[in-house]
């Protein structure tokens, strides 16, 4: 089969007669790309893919390196039909369709929410990782391995710690607090006490930078998480794992529910002590914040490896030497 010209593929678009276009032209770099999706989302498709022209050059390059041929798609099912032999065509003669969903989390590494339908999650393989048993299980055991030796190796670290809280304010050394876990279940998360004993008397309020409830010693514990050094205990008891997704309170869940989209998919796997959106993304206090987070969770959850831990992991310890925790 030939190859289609580029001049037919132009007059193919402006033979549409009364046919609204459903694609459009995007150049990017010296590579123009052709964009199915529905008329209506030009405007915000055209402007997602304008922020990463210029920020992320390299990986651009690196996509459309050996003259690789892609066309972007987005909700293919609200377009014309004489559109959808377009989009076709260009398939039958070598091109690679990519979703701008996909399109977008290759280059950027965080997954664009705003677009998601359930599409996203349906009849993809790299979600099989969820339902992988061996998977599930190596995961697991890796997990409770490194949790004792990590408690074994953080142990003088954890007992100065205890003696400074109880020396500087009244209260436990320990803080229990009711989180939601995986498949939404609660359980209690376990933390060194790094504010005061009446922090929250007027209710649950979101952790802020230099937040006013912090004690001394507790402002210290929290810059290089050595507060969380006791959720390994939930990690032996397999509430959470070494990496995953912050596990959350339900009083905020409650609320994030209903301004992010599928924000409950985070429960889909084991929360946390640390995880790709803690290292992007180290602040949380506001429902915009959790948005950009679940946008990192989102991608862990679809494209966790054993490389990717291992990039957290040295990304975490960058984050605790530098004190940028929180």
């Amino acid at each position: 089969m030939e190859l289609i010209e580029e001049p037919v593929i132009q007059n193919y678009s402006r033979n549409l007669d009364n046919n609204k276009t459903s694609f459009f032209e995007f150049e990017i770099g010296f590579n123009k790309v052709e964009v199915f999706c529905p008329e209506e989302e030009h405007d915000r498709i055209r402007s997602l893919l304008q922020s990463i022209t210029k920020a992320k050059s390299s990986k651009l390059k690196k996509m459309f390196s050996s003259n690789k041929k892609i066309i972007l798609y987005h909700h293919t099912h609200q377009i014309n039909y004489l559109d959808k032999l377009h989009l076709v065509n260009y398939i039958e003669n070598g091109f690679i369709a990519y979703s701008i969903v996909d399109f977008l989390e290759e280059i950027n590494g965080f997954t664009e929410i705003s677009l998601l339908d359930w599409d996203y999650f349906i009849g993809k393989e790299d979600f099989s990782v969820l339902r992988n048993t061996r998977k599930v299980a190596l995961k697991r055991i890796a997990d409770y391995f490194h949790a004792v030796i990590l408690i074994i190796l953080t142990l003088p670290v954890s007992i100065i710690t205890a003696i400074l809280i109880k020396l500087e304010s009244a209260g436990p050394i320990f803080y229990l607090q009711t989180r939601v876990g995986q498949f939404n279940e609660e359980f209690k998360v376990i933390k060194f006490r790094s504010m005061r004993q009446d922090a929250e008397s007027k209710g649950a309020q979101w952790a802020q930078k230099n937040d006013p409830r912090m004690t001394r010693i507790g402002e210290f514990i929290r810059k290089t998480r050595i507060d969380e050094i006791p959720q390994l205990i939930n990690v032996l008891k397999g509430e959470m794992s070494l990496i995953g997704p912050r596990p959350e309170r339900k009083v905020f869940i409650d609320m994030l529910v209903n301004e992010i989209p599928f924000y409950e998919f985070r429960h889909s796997v084991r929360p946390g002590i640390t995880g790709l959106a803690q290292v992007k993304y180290p602040y949380g206090a506001s429902v915009e914040d959790g948005v950009w987070k679940h946008k990192y969770d989102l991608y862990y959850i679809r494209n966790q490896t054993s490389f990717l831990d291992l990039k957290i992991i040295l990304l975490t310890i960058k984050t605790v030497l530098g004190g940028f925790g929180r």
